[in-house]
C-alpha cells in the first residue's frame, strides 16, 4: 500500500488474505478446501474443536483416569454378590501409593522410594499388605458399553490367581456380559467420599431394581432356572413315591441314600411353633420343595397364612421357572428389603447350580420328537393351496387376495404343527424342559426343531410364500437352506445397523435432558399455587390393554384426594405417594381416572421438583433432591432402543391400512416431532361430516352448528375413518395414519399432544415387550415442550417471533402486569430432541453436541453466558456436577468443631 501499487494488486492480496484466513477457520465452509501434501485438505481449527474426535467429545467429556485396568472376565460363582475376583497383579499396580504407604506406616520399609522399590521387585511382604489395603475398599467395574448405569457397579475385590477379572453370575444381566471373552475394566475410587458413595449408592448389592421400570434386574438365568425347575418338579411314579416320614431330616436322609427321588410326592410330618405351642401336620409334597424352601423366607406373603394349616404350606409351591423367580425375588425386596433378598439370591444361585449339575440335563437328537400328526397336517396345507390356485386360474381371487390367502394357508400350519410338537413332547423331555423354565430356547426354536421352520422373509421383508416345510432334525435341501439364509442374513444386518441408530438415538435423549435434575421438593408449595395434576387412565391399543392403570399410579404423587366410590373413604391424599398396595385399592375401587402430579405440569424453572416426579424407581421411595432424573430417563428410553424392531413392518409385503412405522424408527419419529410418514388428516373444527365424491377425489365437508364449514380433500388411495352424517370433535383423524404431533398441538393443545405423544412411545415399547415406565418419557416431552414462540410483544421487552424458554416467557409477562403494562402472547412450541438441545440455554452443551462451529459463532455475536446449570457444561469447564451429592444444596453445609 505505501508502494502505490495498483488497486487490482491490493484487491488481489486482500482476496488472498480473506481466503486464508477462511481456510484457517473453517476449512471447506466457502470454496474449494485449501489442500496439504498428498491432495489432503487442511485441519482447521474448527475441525479441531469438532465432531466424534473434537476437542469437545474426546478431551472435554471423555477424558482417561489413572488407577483403572482391564482385562477379561470370568464367571465366579462362588463369590457374593457384592464381591468381585480381581487378579493379584492388576491389584497390586492399581492399589500401589495405599500400598506404599502402608509399607512405611507399619516400618517395614525405611522410606516411600524404597517402598516403590519393594513393590516393583513384588516382595512377599507388599502382599500381606495388599491384603489389608485392598479389604473394604471398593472397586468399580463398568462393561462396554455402558447403555444405562447399572453398566457401572462396585464391587469388593477379593485377590485371584491368574490374570482374568471374576464375575458374579447374577451381575451378568446388568451388564449385558457372558464369558465369551468379554472385557471389563476397572475404577479405584481414591478419596474417602468416593469410597463412600461408591459403598452406597453403587454397591452390586444396593442395585437390585432397574431404574427404568422398577422390577429386578438380577433374576436367576440359565443354569440357575433349570437346577430350581429341576429340584420343583414333582415326577409321577419317583423312587419312593407315597413314602412317610416322621421329620425333614429322615426324609433328607432317605434321599442321600438314594432310597427317595428329589422329585416323588411323599409326605413328610413337619413342626411349627406358632404364639409358642407347638404343632405338627403330615404334609404332602416333594422334598425337591423342602429343599428349596428352605432358601426362601417363609412369610414374603405368597401364599396366605390365615388358619394353623396354612403355616404349614411352602411360601412357593408351585414349579419354580423364570416367571416364579421373578416373582419371589420382588416379593422377597418388598417384603424384606435389599440385604434378606441378596442372601435369598445367593443362595438360590447355589443350589440352582448345585441341583442342575445333579440333574445332568443333556441334549441328543433323540430327543427331538417330530409329531406323527406333521404329516396329515402338511397334506392338508398343500390341498388348501392347490384349491386357491385354482380359484386364482378361473379369475375369482386377484393376485393379492390369492398371496395373502396362500400366506394364511401356511401360517395356521405352522401353528398347528407347533401346538403337535409342544403336546408330543414330555413334560420332562429335556429340550422341553430347558423352554418351559425359560432358561433357554422357546417354543419357536423347539417348532424349528422339530416342527417346520415355517415361512420365511425375503430381504425386502415381504413373505416368501414358499415355505420351508422340513426341520432341522430331517435337514433342509438346498433350495431351503437358500431361502432360509436369506432371512437370517438381513437379521444380523439389521442388529448391526440397530445397535449404531439406537446409540444415537441415546445420545440425543442425554442431550435434551441432561439438566433436568430434582431441584427442590414440592413447586406448588414453595411458589404457593394450588397442585395441577394430570389425569391418567388406562393405555390400550386396538388389540388390548397396553398399560395397566395400577402400573401408572405405582410411584406416584396424588394430585387430588381419591376415595373410594362405595365407601367415600379417603384411599390417598393429595401430595401423598402411591405404592403398589395403595394404586392396587385404587384400581380394586374401581376407579377409572385417577389425578396424579407430573413432571409435564411442574413449576420448577430449572429441573423439575420431587413430588411432581415421585418415586425413585429403584427403591420405590420419593425421589431425592440432586437425583438426575433427565439421564436416567434418557437411558431408560435408549438401552431397550437396540430391542425393538428395525423393520418397518410390512403386512406380508402387501401394501395395507397397517403399514405404519414401528420400533426404533417410529419412537425417533416420535422424539423429533417429524411428519409422520403416512399422515392422517385432523378435523379442524366439531361438526357434522359429509362425504361427497367428485371423479378425482373425495371430499370430506364438516358443518358446525352455527354454520361454519371446512372441506378437506382426500386422494382415493387413504381409507377413511368418518361416515357420512357423523358427528365428530375438533382433532378427530378423519383418514387412516398417523397423526402430525404439530396438528395435535395446534387443533387441541398442548394437554392433548402431550398425551399423544407419551401413548405412541409407550405403544411402540409395549408391543415389543418392554417395559418403560411413564415418568422418563414425560422428562423428555417436558423438555421438547419448554419453549413458546412470542406472538405479539405487547409491552414487554421480548422480541415477536422468537422462542423463548416458557418460564423465562411468564416472568417477563408478570413484571409486565405488575408495571401496568400490556402482557405479551406467544405460542407453545414442539421441538424435535436434537432441536430442543440446539435452543438450549447452554451454548457449551449444545456446541459438544452438534453443528458446532454454528453454536459457537452465534454464541460469540450475541454475548452468551452460560449458566452452568447442566451436567455436560459443568464436565467441560471441569466442576463437580450439579447433582448427587454434587449439589450445592449438600455442599453449602458449614461444619462445626465441636470440642468435648
Amino acid at each position: 500500500l505505501e508502494l502505490g501499487a495498483p488497486d487490482i494488486i491490493v484487491r488481489n492480496e486482500k482476496r488472498m488474505l480473506q481466503e486464508a484466513v477462511d481456510a484457517l477457520i473453517d476449512n471447506g465452509r466457502r470454496g474449494r478446501a485449501v489442500t496439504g501434501p498428498g491432495n489432503r485438505p487442511l485441519k482447521s481449527l474448527s475441525e479441531m474443536l469438532r465432531g466424534k474426535q473434537g476437542r469437545f467429545r474426546q478431551n472435554l467429556l471423555g477424558k482417561r483416569v489413572d488407577y483403572s485396568g482391564r482385562s477379561v472376565i470370568v464367571i465366579g460363582p462362588t463369590l457374593k454378590m457384592y464381591q468381585c475376583g480381581l487378579p493379584k497383579e492388576m491389584a497390586l499396580e492399581l492399589f500401589k501409593p495405599f500400598v506404599m504407604q502402608k509399607l512405611v506406616e507399619k516400618e517395614l520399609v525405611h522410606n516411600i522410594k524404597s517402598a516403590k522399590r519393594a513393590v516393583e521387585r513384588v516382595k512377599p511382604e507388599v502382599w500381606d499388605v495388599l491384603e489389608e489395603v485392598i479389604r473394604e475398599h471398593p472397586v468399580m467395574l463398568n462393561r462396554a458399553p455402558t447403555l444405562h448405569r447399572l453398566g457401572i457397579q462396585a464391587f469388593e475385590p477379593i485377590l485371584v490367581e491368574g490374570k482374568a477379572i471374576k464375575l458374579h453370575p447374577l451381575m451378568c444381566t446388568a451388564f449385558n456380559a457372558d464369558f465369551d471373552g468379554d472385557q471389563m475394566a476397572v475404577h479405584v475410587p481414591l478419596t474417602m467420599e468416593a469410597q463412600a458413595e461408591a459403598r452406597f449408592l453403587m454397591l452390586s448389592a444396593n442395585n437390585i431394581l432397574k431404574p427404568q421400570d422398577g422390577k429386578p434386574v438380577v433374576i436367576p438365568t440359565q443354569d440357575m432356572i433349570l437346577g430350581c425347575y429341576y429340584l420343583t418338579q414333582v415326577r409321577p411314579g419317583a423312587k419312593g413315591e407315597g413314602n412317610i416320614y416322621t421329620d425333614v431330616n429322615e426324609a433328607l436322609m432317605a434321599y442321600q441314600t438314594g432310597n427317595l427321588s428329589l422329585q416323588a410326592l411323599c409326605k413328610i410330618r413337619m413342626f411349627r411353633t406358632i404364639d409358642g405351642v407347638e404343632y405338627s401336620r403330615i404334609v404332602e409334597t416333594t422334598i425337591g420343595k423342602v429343599i428349596f424352601n428352605e432358601q426362601i423366607p417363609q412369610d414374603m406373603g405368597m401364599t396366605p397364612r390365615e388358619t394353623i394349616d396354612d403355616m404349614f404350606r411352602h411360601e412357593v409351591d408351585k414349579i419354580v421357572d423364570k416367571k416364579m423367580l421373578g416373582k419371589i425375588v420382588d416379593a422377597c425386596y418388598r417384603a424384606h428389603g435389599v440385604t434378606r433378598t441378596v442372601q435369598m439370591l445367593d443362595a438360590i444361585k447355589s443350589m440352582g447350580y448345585q441341583y442342575s449339575t445333579k440333574g445332568a440335563l443333556t441334549v441328543s437328537v433323540a430327543d427331538v420328537v417330530v409329531p406323527d400328526s406333521k404329516k396329515t397336517i402338511m397334506h392338508q396345507a398343500e390341498q388348501d393351496v392347490l384349491n386357491i390356485e385354482k380359484q386364482y386360474k378361473r379369475g375369482r381371487l386377484s393376485n393379492n387376495e390369492r398371496y395373502q390367502a396362500v400366506i394364511n394357508v401356511w401360517d395356521k400350519a405352522t401353528t398347528d404343527i407347533t401346538k403337535a410338537v409342544m403336546e408330543s413332547m414330555d413334560e420332562f423331555n429335556p429340550i422341553s424342559m430347558m423352554a418351559n423354565s425359560g432358561a433357554r430356547g422357546s417354543t419357536n426354536q423347539i417348532r424349528q426343531l422339530s416342527g417346520m421352520r415355517g415361512l420365511m422373509a425375503s430381504p425386502s421383508g415381504s413373505i416368501i410364500e414358499l415355505p420351508i416345510k422340513a426341520n432341522f432334525r430331517e435337514g433342509l435341501t438346498v433350495l431351503e437352506f437358500f431361502l432360509s439364509s436369506h432371512g437370517s442374513r438381513k437379521a444380523l444386518a439389521d442388529t448391526a445397523l440397530k445397535t449404531a441408530d439406537s446409540g444415537y438415538m441415546t445420545r440425543r435423549l442425554v442431550d435434551v435432558s441432561q439438566e433436568v435434575i430434582i431441584r427442590e421438593v414440592d413447586c406448588f408449595a414453595a411458589r404457593g399455587e394450588r397442585v395441577r395434576g394430570q389425569i391418567v387412565n388406562t393405555i390400550t391399543d386396538g388389540q388390548g390393554v397396553l398399560e395397566e392403570l395400577e402400573e401408572r399410579l405405582t410411584g406416584r404423587v396424588a394430585a387430588e384426594d381419591v376415595t373410594d366410590p362405595n365407601t367415600g373413604e379417603v384411599i390417598v391424599r393429595t401430595n401423598e405417594l402411591i405404592d403398589k398396595d395403595t394404586a392396587q385399592r385404587i384400581v380394586g375401587a374401581g376407579i377409572t381416572d385417577v389425578s396424579i402430579r407430573t413432571v409435564l405440569t411442574c413449576r420448577s424453572e430449572t429441573g423439575v421438583c420431587a413430588r411432581c416426579y415421585g418415586a425413585n424407581l429403584t427403591n420405590g421411595k420419593l425421589v431425592d433432591v440432586g437425583e438426575a432424573v433427565g439421564i436416567i430417563a434418557a437411558q431408560s428410553i435408549g438401552e431397550p432402543g437396540t430391542q425393538l424392531t428395525m423393520r418397518t413392518f410390512h403386512s406380508g409385503g402387501v401394501a395395507s391400512g397397517d403399514d405404519i412405522t414401528q420400533g426404533l424408527p417410529r419412537v425417533e419419529e416420535l422424539f423429533e416431532a417429524r411428519r409422520p410418514k403416512r399422515e392422517a388428516v385432523l378435523a379442524e373444527i366439531s361438526g357434522t361430516v359429509t362425504i361427497t365424491d367428485t371423479k378425482k377425489k373425495r371430499e370430506v365437508i364438516i358443518r358446525t352448528a352455527d354454520g361454519d364449514s371446512r372441506t378437506y380433500a382426500i386422494n382415493y388411495g387413504a381409507k377413511l375413518k368418518v361416515t357420512d352424517g357423523q358427528t365428530i370433535d375438533a382433532g378427530t383423524p378423519l383418514t387412516d395414519g398417523a397423526q402430525n404431533p404439530q396438528d395435535i398441538l395446534r387443533i387441541l393443545g398442548v394437554r392433548a399432544v402431550q398425551d399423544y405423544q407419551l401413548r405412541e412411545v409407550q405403544r411402540t415399547y409395549r408391543s415389543q415387550a418392554v417395559a418403560v415406565a411413564d415418568k422418563h418419557i414425560e422428562v423428555i416431552v417436558r423438555q421438547m415442550m419448554r419453549k413458546v414462540k412470542v406472538q405479539d410483544a405487547a409491552d414487554t421487552n421480548l422480541l415477536p417471533g422468537s422462542m423463548v424458554d416458557l418460564f423465562k416467557f411468564e416472568r417477563a409477562n408478570e413484571a409486565t402486569i405488575m408495571a401496568g403494562g400490556r402482557p405479551a402472547t406467544a405460542k407453545r412450541m414442539l421441538l424435535g430432541i436434537t432441536k430442543a438441545s440446539l435452543a438450549t440455554d447452554s451454548f457449551l452443551s449444545a456446541a459438544s453436541f452438534q453443528e458446532t462451529t454454528r453454536v459457537l459463532t452465534e454464541a460469540a455475536i450475541k454475548g452468551k453466558v452460560d449458566p452452568l446449570l447442566g451436567l455436560k457444561e459443568n464436565v467441560i469447564v471441569g466442576k463437580l456436577i450439579p447433582a448427587g451429592t454434587g449439589l450445592k444444596y449438600y455442599n453449602d453445609v458449614n461444619i462445626q468443631e465441636v470440642y468435648d
